[in-house]
């Protein structure tokens, strides 16, 4: 994507299939495109404002992220003081996870079509909102919904992240990207339960939504020359520019091609089908979806049971068990560290050995390692928690399994950018809806599995699950991913 005016052929051909002719409705002399190393193409920015944006994006990751699972150390009290059972109380932790499913459907198409700045600050605004209201519920019914609903606001950053990325990150720098991206909102699912099990112990659980609705509210306010980044946008603009200063109407960018002819609601209901037809037809979405669903379904089991595993097995306290919570937070954000540097090595050594370039499954083989250390740290933790070993062989198995998802999901974002440079968001979104409900589910059903199974057996066959799946869907990526491309619809 050096060039958007490379898209031509791509809008070119979409025409053709419609109209017959793409030459008779357009003339390609004034098609506006970005020069080659033009400052105002979102890949040739400064690094500053390349760092900028990605900043911007970072720490609103990290609130969205802490609060998603900060309330795991306060499931208890929570029960007590508003009169619910714990499963009840679990269910408000996870039904934010559950609006993170659906939002992004909604907001990454829509980014597409308005831009990444608007929806950004929109969607900041309304997540402030609702989870400060959190923090003034006296009944489950009033927390639940505003748990949604904040949910549904910070359901932006897993598609708008990406997007920005995608837009700005050149693929030989994607790793890089990517990895710095995740150091700090990755921080976020250890912070959060850390914080929490003190606020919890010396004040009110309530401070976990005030607290992070001041934070929320700084950032916003740091944040507000966040510049647009996504690239059809941009050319859409400038072409209507020229149109309006010249008076002349043949000036149009790509995105206008490809819109030829469609009224507005066709348009938005267009784009808002996206995320749902590639994960309906694009088989490369479709096991992008299923694989991070169980990484993150599993994540989130590990999470749920963590604190109350040394609460109950090594009768420690609630603010002492949240501390634990740091050994997940240096397997992932190890893992994201550590994959951003290989991934962009390996993809320059294989590109330099192929002969070829911007070839998505050279993303693959990166997968592996992650495929593999997961279940190990899946059997280290289950085992070492069975036989009540020193907690630190526990904590060792947890950092293990976080590293190895974390390698693991990491690849796979960079796979699915690569395939998808236009519709980032979307294809984002797409594979967000399987990895939220997963995420969901799968907490509701940790101390059912545990009390049947013990942590050994349980994590045993969680391990087998993880392996399972993963290691199959890895040769099939790399053996048949161009073949799967090259098959799929329009992403249009």
């Amino acid at each position: 994507m050096d060039n958007v005016g490379n898209g031509t052929h791509v809008a070119t051909r979409d025409l053709e299939k419609v109209s017959g002719s793409a030459e008779a409705v357009w003339d390609e002399a004034f098609l506006v495109t970005f020069d080659q190393n033009e400052a105002q193409n979102p890949l040739n920015w400064t690094k500053k404002r390349k760092w900028g944006v990605t900043a911007a994006i970072s720490g609103t990751g990290f609130v969205r992220i802490m609060v998603s699972t900060m309330m795991a150390p306060s499931i208890d009290t929570m029960a007590e003081e508003l009169d619910t059972s714990i499963t009840e109380s679990t269910m408000a932790l996870s039904v934010y996870l559950l609006a993170t499913a659906f939002g992004p459907l909604i907001i990454g198409p829509v980014s597409e079509i308005y831009g990444r700045k608007s929806i950004f600050h929109i969607t900041n605004i309304w997540f402030l909102v609702w989870n400060l209201v959190c923090g003034f519920a006296h009944s489950k019914g009033l927390l639940m919904a505003a748990r949604l609903l904040a949910g549904f606001g910070a359901s932006a950053v897993y598609s708008l992240g990406y997007g920005v990325l995608g837009d700005v990150w050149s693929a030989e720098q994607r790793g890089r990207s990517l990895s710095l991206y995740l150091l700090i909102p990755l921080t976020g699912s250890a912070v959060g339960p850390i914080v929490s099990g003190f606020i919890v112990k010396y004040s009110t659980w309530r401070w976990m939504f005030w607290s992070t609705a001041i934070l929320q509210l700084t950032l916003d306010l740091s944040s507000l020359l966040f510049h647009e980044s996504y690239a059809p946008l941009l050319l859409r603009r400038r072409a209507e520019e020229l149109r309006s200063n010249t008076g002349g109407s043949r000036y149009h960018a790509a995105i206008e091609m490809r819109e030829a002819g469609l009224s507005p609601p066709r348009k938005l209901s267009r784009s808002l089908s996206r995320p749902l037809r590639l994960l309906a037809f694009h088989p490369i979405i479709q096991m992008q979806a299923i694989l991070e669903g169980i990484d993150y379904g599993l994540l989130y089991f590990a999470l749920s049971s963590f604190s109350a595993l040394y609460v109950a097995a090594y009768g420690e306290s609630v603010e002492i068990s949240g501390l634990h919570y740091i050994v997940i937070c240096i397997g992932t954000v190890s893992g994201s560290q550590l994959c951003g540097p290989l991934m962009d090595y390996a993809y320059q050594r294989l590109s330099s050995n192929t002969g070829e370039t911007q070839i998505p499954e050279l993303r693959i083989p990166l997968l592996l390692p992650g495929a593999l250390i997961t279940p190990i740290g899946f059997l280290l933790y289950g085992w070492a928690a069975q036989y009540h070993l020193i907690w630190v062989v526990v904590d060792v198995g947890a950092a293990l399994l976080s590293l190895g998802m974390q390698i693991f999901d990491t690849t796979l974002h960079a796979y699915v950018m690569d395939s998808y440079p236009e519709h980032v968001s979307s294809a984002s979104a797409a594979t967000q809806v399987l990895r939220s409900l997963l995420a969901f589910a799968f907490p509701l059903l940790s101390n059912s599995l545990y009390d049947s199974l013990g942590y050994g057996w349980g994590n045993s066959l969680l391990a087998c699950l993880s392996i399972g799946i993963a290691l199959p869907a890895t040769g099939i990526l790399w053996r048949w991913g161009a073949t799967l491309r090259g098959r799929q619809q329009s992403s249009y």
